[in-house]
């Protein structure tokens, strides 16, 4: 079992030839270590809690892939604080990027997409 959601993962590799492309990526992958860690460490602890589907963490992931580092750290705190007692909650899905052009490999992290 991951502690990544389904949809967060894909078949993309890193080669060798790609290390260059893929030297932009590095903030997004360090964070998107972090949510890996906080979701099979922590996020268990607390268990079903949030009122939301996706759970917040898992937005949070799904918004780091899309969006990159800075912004999906926005959008994550951003449903965090609408993530209360009082809301409503319901489906609450990461929009896509419109240009997202990246592969993600099994275990979440975004690699520069392959033309070959």
């Amino acid at each position: 079992m991951s502690a990544l959601p389904s949809y967060a993962m894909g078949a993309g590799h890193l080669h060798a030839r790609d290390l260059g492309r893929s030297i932009p990526l590095i903030p997004r992958n360090l964070v998107l270590g972090f949510l890996t860690a906080y979701r099979a460490v922590i996020s268990p602890i607390y268990g079903d809690v949030c009122a939301y589907y996706p759970s917040c963490s898992a937005y949070a992931v799904g918004a780091v892939q899309q969006h990159g580092a800075i912004k999906g750290a926005a959008l994550s705190a951003w449903r965090i604080l609408r993530c209360n007692p009082w809301s409503k909650g319901g489906v609450d899905d990461v929009r896509p990027h419109d240009h997202f052009r990246h592969d993600l490999t099994a275990r979440g992290f975004v690699v520069p997409s392959r033309k070959d």
